[in-house]
Order: C-alpha cells, then structure tokens, then sequence
C-alpha cells in the first residue's frame, strides 16, 4: 500500500513571526555541557578577531568531535570559554550557531518545539521582544543549515 503524504502548507506555522530578542542573559552559553561546532569561516572570523594564527586558536580553543570542532568549555562550569561577566566576548565575530539561535530548525518545527525552546531561553516570547518577520526567520534558518553543511564538509582538521 503507497502511503499518502499530505503537501507542505503554503505558509510556515510561524507566518506572522515570532516574538525574539537576545536579553544578554548567557544562559545559553553557560550551565550545561555542550558544543558549539565551528565553520571554517567561523575558526578564520574567531582567529582574526583574536589576532591568533588560524593554527594557535584551534590548538587553545578547540577541540575535535567526531569529524567537527568545537570551542572548548571551561571545564568546572561548562561555559563557554568565551563568556564572561555573563557576557560574550567575541560577539562581533561569535559563530554561525551561535549567531542564529533561536531560528534552529528543531526548534522551528512547530509552536511545541518553540515552546520548550522558551522554556530555556528568556528570550523567545518576551513579552517585550519585537516580532521577527518569518521572512527573517526562515533566512537565519538557512543560515544555520548552510552553516551546518560548511561544517561539515570543509572545516580544516
């Protein structure tokens, strides 16, 4: 028996947009283990911005993960290295993951998934974030999956 699959809507569940806006908590760069994988472009961005050779910034900040890197974690708080004083130090050049966030696509599936994403990040339905158009949301959603890709297939190792 075929099975029927039902065409794609029209529209994104999130057509009207989504309430967003970064509150500077650190929340998601602290607490808990985790990685933030690196582009290729990301490890050049980070390097420049520290003015490390390319090879220095992988060996201090870095790691390897299955066939990815990562930034390393400070290892008794599991935070970023790079954050302090609950902030980023190394937002201008931060990495693609981390400049896409919360417009992941898990956490774009549908408004359950959008809702446990709140439930870690102060940010998402703040009753005084604006509303990000979904014409933005769907472009930072590329942004991550083209991120995910460049990782995985040219990042140096």
């Amino acid at each position: 028996m075929e099975k029927i699959v039902a065409p794609p809507p029209d529209k994104p569940w999130f057509a009207e947009g989504l309430r967003f806006q970064c509150t500077g908590c650190g929340k998601c760069c602290s607490g808990s283990p985790g990685y933030v994988f690196l582009s290729e472009a990301d490890a050049y961005r980070l390097a420049e911005h520290l003015n490390l050779p390319i090879s220095t910034f992988q060996e201090q900040y870095t790691y390897p993960v299955d066939d990815r890197i990562s930034l390393i974690d400070l290892p008794e708080s599991h935070d970023c290295v790079f954050l302090k004083d609950h902030k980023c130090s190394i937002y201008e050049a931060r990495p693609s993951q981390c400049r896409t966030f919360p417009w992941w696509i898990h956490n774009l599936q549908d408004p359950t998934a959008w809702k446990e994403a709140a439930e870690h990040c102060e940010g998402i339905n703040h009753p005084d974030a604006p509303v990000v158009p979904s014409l933005v949301i769907q472009t930072q959603c590329l942004s991550y999956l083209d991120n995910l890709l460049e990782q995985n297939f040219s990042l140096p190792r």
